[in-house]
């Protein structure tokens, strides 16, 4: 993969590059004149042209393109933009004001193939409900059928959903190795850090003592899949802590899985009193129970995106560590793609 390319001559400038890139886990090609960056115009990922140099990219006139930044340290020069519309340079970046946002230029630009995924959030309105498998299952559904999915468990005190799957003994990465980093964390290093199953990687919790999930890891985390992944299922504890809130404020949608029982309606109308604050797209999926399913679903006041019955040999299957059957003549299967049909944007 060809690297940003960096044209300037101003020394100073190039150091706080080098540095920034650093962060963002890149390396530069650097040009200190135009001539020799004229070989990598169009292949490099990003370009930032140094305010120094400016005025001799432009007198070369160089083809038009996307991921051209113009970088100064002078945020009183008043040619700064006069200088950015010469070289056909998208924006301006001072530094170190925008320090921040170059090092996410750089890092988009270094990912080798960047998604634009949804994320789907799951959340039990009553204990028992389902949820977990019903995010379990979606993940599964949608890694089968080939879409890049990341299964992220929210849930510090659920057991743990790479146990729901049978692969807690996998090796890889677990929350407890990501929440200490900060800032930005690369889709492709989360890939190679995480425990997968063909399409489907899993980022869930150690065994024993743990630490609730800080916003700020879910927020890189989801960001991360959203690049790196086309769906991204989130689990949600129902008693909602920072890391929940920030995981629904990103959500396409959200799914309250609710047992159509008097107690269970209760409890979901509780938990989608929370839930809404942080979310707008909220939607059912109806377990069955003695209430009729139409007076169940007034109660929540929310559309409904399916039912899931009752499977007496479900619990079995997951407690010998095998997976459900999830083709599209099972209940769990057809529920499963259905939602993915109706969330997801068509391919």
């Amino acid at each position: 993969m060809h690297r940003p390319l960096v044209i300037t001559e101003d020394h100073a400038l190039l150091d706080d590059l080098v540095r920034i890139a650093a962060a963002a886990g890149a390396q530069l090609d650097v040009a200190h004149a135009p001539a020799p960056a004229r070989p990598f115009w169009n292949l490099a990922p990003l370009i930032a042209i140094g305010a120094d140099q400016a005025e001799a990219v432009a007198a070369t006139s160089p083809p038009s393109r996307d991921q051209v930044l113009l970088v100064t340290r002078d945020p009183d020069d008043p040619d700064t933009w006069r200088k950015c519309v010469a070289v056909g340079a998208q924006t301006v970046l001072t530094l170190p004001t925008d320090e921040r946002r170059l090092v996410d230029r750089l890092a988009d630009a270094m990912e080798p193939d960047p998604r634009s995924g949804s994320t789907i959030c799951v959340i039990g309105g009553r204990g028992g409900a389902g949820a977990s498998v019903l995010a379990a299952c979606l993940a599964l559904r949608a890694s089968a059928d080939h879409l890049r999915t990341l299964l992220v468990d929210a849930d510090p005190l659920g057991g743990g959903i790479d146990a729901l799957l049978g692969h807690e003994e996998a090796k890889g990465s677990r929350w407890g190795d990501l929440v200490a980093r900060e800032g930005r964390i690369s889709s492709s290093a989360l890939q190679a850090a995480l425990p997968a199953f063909g399409d489907l990687a899993v980022l869930s919790f150690h065994r024993g003592d743990v630490a609730p999930i800080p916003a700020q890891a879910m927020r890189s985390v989801l960001e991360a899949g959203r690049r790196g992944f086309d769906l991204v299922v989130v689990d949600l504890p129902r008693h909602l802590d920072p890391a929940a809130t920030e995981a629904l404020s990103r959500a396409k949608t959200t799914l309250a899985v609710a047992p159509a029982d008097v107690r269970g309606i209760l409890s979901t109308v509780q938990v989608l009193t929370e839930v809404r604050k942080h979310t707008l797209d909220v939607r059912a999926i109806l377990r069955p129970g003695v209430l009729d399913d139409d007076l169940a679903m007034s109660s929540l006041g929310i559309p409904s995106a399916g039912n899931l019955p009752d499977q007496p040999r479900l619990t079995a299957t997951l407690n010998r560590g095998e997976l459900p059957r999830l083709g599209p003549r099972t209940v769990l299967g057809a529920l499963c793609t259905s939602l993915l049909r109706e969330l997801l944007p068509a391919t």
